[in-house]
C-alpha cells in the first residue's frame, strides 16, 4: 500500500508516483515503458507526471497509450511550457496537450517554470481551462518562495528540484509551503538525481542496514515527512517495483543523522536549483 497526502483541496494522492521525462524518447523501449507504467498503477502509484516538453509530445502520447485502459485510476500531471503560457498560448497548449495524450481531462495542469509572460495571464488560462472541465486544478513547477509570494493566488503544488544533494527547499521553500494558506504540496522531481547519487557510500550503508537499494533509501528519505510526493522514473516493470517497496523502509534517526552528514541541510537561502 503506497502512503498518501492530501492537497489543500482534499484530493488524496500517493507519496509515491510516477515520473516521465525521457520515457517515449527511444520506440524500441516503448512496450516495456507502457508495461511499467501500468505496474506502477497497479502497485498504487497512480500519479503519473509527463510534459510537453517530454520528447516534444513522445512522453504525452506514450503515457496516453498506457493510460487509457485504466484512466478513471490515475491522477494525470501535465506542464505547459513557459513560451506557450500566454492567456491564449496556455489554453492552446492544453488542447494540444490532451489530443496527443487522448483524454478529455488533465488533473493537475502546471506551469514548468517562471517565464516572460504575466502569471495572472497563465493562472486565468488555468480557470477557463478548470471551468471547462479540461484540468481538475492547475499549479507551477521550479518557483521558488519569492516567486510563489508574488503569484495572484496559491497553487495547488509547487514541483521542485529535491533530493539529499539539493536540499536547498527545505530552508524555506517547503516551509512556505506548509505554512501557506491554503497549503501547497510539494512535489519532488529527480528524487535519485539521475542517478548520479547512486554510488554514494554513506546512502550505500544505510541501505546495507534495511537490506535494500540506494535508490529506495533515496525515495524513502524524499517521502519521510509524509507530505512531499516523489515521482522517480522507471522505465522497466522490475524497477517500478523496486521504488514502490521503498515505502516499507522506515528510516532511523541514526540514518538521518548519517545522510545530514553526507548531505548537510542548509543553514540560509539558497536559489532554487533546476535540471
Amino acid at each position: 500500500m503506497i502512503p498518501t497526502t492530501t492537497t489543500a483541496d482534499g484530493t488524496s494522492l500517493p507519496l509515491l508516483g510516477q515520473g516521465t521525462w525521457h520515457i517515449g524518447d527511444d520506440p524500441a523501449q516503448r512496450t516495456t515503458e507502457i508495461a511499467a507504467l501500468r505496474e506502477g498503477i497497479e502497485l498504487g502509484m497512480s500519479l503519473v507526471d509527463t510534459a510537453e516538453m517530454y520528447g516534444s509530445g513522445r512522453s504525452e502520447n506514450l503515457v496516453g497509450e498506457a493510460i487509457a485502459p485504466v484512466r478513471d485510476e490515475v491522477f494525470l500531471v501535465d506542464k505547459v511550457l513557459p513560451t506557450n503560457a500566454s492567456e491564449a498560448g496556455t489554453v492552446e497548449a492544453c488542447e494540444r496537450s490532451l489530443a496527443v495524450l487522448g483524454t478529455d481531462h488533465i488533473d493537475l495542469y502546471l506551469l514548468h517554470w517562471p517565464g516572460s509572460y504575466p502569471a495572472g495571464e497563465t493562472i486565468a488560462a488555468f480557470e477557463s481551462l478548470r471551468e471547462r472541465g479540461l484540468i481538475g486544478a492547475w499549479g507551477v513547477s521550479n518557483f521558488d518562495p519569492a516567486e510563489i509570494a508574488e503569484l495572484p493566488a496559491v497553487p495547488l503544488v509547487n514541483q521542485v528540484l529535491l533530493n539529499p544533494s539539493r536540499r536547498g527547499p527545505e530552508f524555506d521553500l517547503l516551509p512556505a509551503h506548509r505554512e501557506s494558506r491554503p497549503h501547497i504540496t510539494t512535489m519532488a522531481y529527480s528524487p535519485v538525481e539521475q542517478g548520479h547519487l547512486l554510488e554514494d557510500p554513506t546512502l550505500a550503508e544505510v541501505a546495507r542496514r534495511h537490506d535494500a537499494t540506494t535508490a529506495q533509501i533515496l525515495l524513502a528519505w524524499v517521502i519521510r515527512s509524509g507530505d512531499v510526493i516523489a515521482i522517480p522514473k522507471a522505465a522497466r516493470p522490475d524497477h517500478v517495483r523496486a521504488n514502490a517497496a521503498a515505502v516499507d523502509i522506515a528510516l532511523t534517526s541514526d540514518d538521518c543523522a548519517d545522510i545530514d552528514r553526507a548531505f548537510p541541510a542548509p543553514a540560509s537561502p539558497m536559489p532554487l536549483e533546476v535540471i
